[in-house]
């Protein structure tokens, strides 16, 4: 038994192992059995009677089947995968893409009992009435089309009976795996495969519990109310669980039914540009969006609105982030690739790469894109396979935005083939830039870096003995020519003191910025904001003032 089929034993998992194996085998990709340690458990090459058709199909559809068979864990992870263009090819995106999670539904008895159990009573009695014919089926859930006692039209989404343990175990081996192939592969540590992993039970875990998938849908429908145009369903919460959730039904037209869409009546462009404009309003003010937004997940309604539904799949962005695609926008709009080149090499966190090359692909980049009308599936496209090109992995938070924003964009673009992103991106930008860097914004960035100021003025001096005493062990790893080591140890007490100095005179300047608001948003006819520079460069001048020892 090799060192992982060992690991994978103690995890008492050998037996779905050797499933794993067996369908890997089965469908031809008998390489990635055997390069991950489970060679000797793949059936022998005369007993696999699919294998000569296997050979026949392309390695990306053979390891698409694979995974379709594998069951829904490693679905979500080429769900995952495909949203990676930034790592994978576009022939191995295009074969991801194509997976599919629909499958036969469970008949109603086998899930009578789970159903009665979750809702306290049967549902014949709960609902006026209840379909027990499954209206569509994924390998996650099924749902049920059924009837409040008021009349209310709702789904009910069931969650398919014993799917934890099963998903459970693919986690524990999927990251045993990913561990294995950082540690004996260097060269596919730049796909982060544990970040992926970490993504992919995130993902799972909030798909499995249904309770959450409501209360993410609340939490949207909160965030866009001010939104007349938009439609989020309604969560019935008291009947709602970890394995069960019932929400309002929105009957409307999918937004490729072209033909249903004219004989209603429908505005394309307006449809385009108010789902867009909510869509970007999730992602890049509230940090929370809908993270699949295909034809199947949308809903045209009457008077142009349009409604999100099913929100199993759904992306967070933090305040940070959301600032840096602001920075991305603004950067494209301006054309600056310098900056974009600047933004992807902070995402990659790469430290060797040709910065004159990756500029000059930026401008080359912007040059393209940043002049209207913005395409902005095919600006993704471009931005994901620029990171590739130069070895850079994005992290996976902005993978799936991205993922999700070129989806929006083909639906979008189905409505209206002439839509311009920028035009409704422009002025959510703008407001955001405004919100975010108004002078009580500032003051608040300016106390929050005040007090980070303080902080390291009182940590520089140890931490740069530490640096200068690790330097002399050898115990870090740095290109670095050190000349006049027995002078190291001074000049760094020098530049301890500069950097302290520097940073107590800024910190002091900018924890006066809130008592200089009380004057008002000008003093002596200077900007508070103005201000707030000026407190900077002081602490630059400060630097230069202490004098150097020798």
């Amino acid at each position: 038994m090799t060192v992982l089929e060992t690991t994978f034993a103690a995890a008492r998992d050998h037996k779905r192992i050797a499933e794993i194996a067996a369908v890997l085998g089965r469908f031809g990709v008998d390489d990635i059995a055997i390069r991950l340690g489970l060679g000797g458990l793949l059936p022998k090459r005369r007993t696999r009677a699919s294998h000569t058709d296997s050979e026949s199909r392309s390695q990306p559809e053979r390891l698409r089947l694979a995974i379709e068979s594998l069951g829904p864990t490693f679905i979500k992870l080429g769900q995952i995968l495909s949203t990676r263009a930034d790592l994978l090819s576009p022939e191995w995106i295009t074969e991801l893409e194509k997976l599919q999670s629909d499958v036969a539904p469970e008949p109603w008895e086998a899930i009578r009992a789970q159903v009665e159990e979750d809702l306290g009573a049967s549902p014949d009695t709960v609902f006026l009435s209840f379909a027990h014919t499954a209206l569509a089926a994924g390998s996650i859930a099924q749902v049920h089309r059924a009837t409040l006692q008021d009349g209310t039209d709702v789904v009910v989404k069931v969650r398919r009976a014993g799917l934890r343990p099963l998903v459970e175990a693919d986690l524990r081996l999927l990251s045993h795996a990913a561990g294995l192939v950082e540690a004996q592969w260097p060269e596919f540590a730049r796909y982060r495969p544990r970040e992926i992993l970490h993504h992919l039970g995130t993902a799972m875990g909030e798909e499995l519990d249904l309770a959450a998938e409501g209360r993410n849908c609340e939490a949207v429908a909160q965030n866009l109310a001010a939104m007349e145009r938009i439609k989020i369903p309604r969560i019935f919460s008291e009947w709602s669980s970890e394995r069960l959730l019932v929400q309002e039904y929105i009957d409307g037209i999918v937004p490729n039914d072209h033909a249903a869409l004219n004989a209603a009546g429908l505005d394309g462009r307006e449809l385009a540009r108010t789902g867009t404009t909510a869509f970007l309003r999730m992602a890049l003010v509230d940090g929370l969006f809908h993270a699949d937004p295909h034809p199947g997940n949308l809903r045209a309604l009457p008077g142009n609105r349009v409604a999100f539904i099913d929100f199993g799949m759904v992306g967070r962005l933090g305040a940070r982030r959301r600032e840096q695609l602001l920075m991305l926008v603004a950067a494209i709009v301006e054309t600056s690739g310098e900056r974009v080149a600047a933004l992807l090499m902070e995402w990659s966190g790469a430290a060797d790469i040709d910065l004159p090359r990756l500029e000059a692909a930026c401008d080359i980049f912007v040059a393209r894109h940043g002049v209207p009308p913005l395409r902005l599936g095919e600006a993704i496209t471009d931005f994901m396979a620029l990171a590739r090109e130069h070895d850079l992995a994005l992290p996976a938070d902005l993978a799936l935005l991205f993922k999700a924003l070129i989806t929006a964009d083909g639906v979008m673009r189905s409505l209206d083939p002439n839509f311009d992103a920028l035009a409704v991106a422009g002025p959510i930008v703008q407001e955001e830039m405004i919100r975010r860097y108004r002078p009580g914004a500032l003051m608040g960035k300016g106390k929050s870096l005040a007090l980070d100021f303080a902080g390291l003025a009182t940590e520089a001096p140890s931490l740069l003995r530490l640096l200068a005493l690790r330097l002399r062990q050898g115990r870090i790893a740095a290109e670095v020519e050190l000349k006049g080591l027995d002078r190291i140890g001074a000049d760094i007490r020098w530049a301890a003191t500069r950097i302290a100095v520097a940073i107590v005179t800024a910190a002091f300047a900018l924890g006066l910025a809130p008592r200089l608001l009380d004057f008002g948003p000008t003093l002596l006819g200077i900007p508070v904001t103005a201000l707030l520079g000026i407190a900077v460069i002081l602490g630059g001048v400060a630097w230069l003032l202490v004098p150097r020892r020798r």
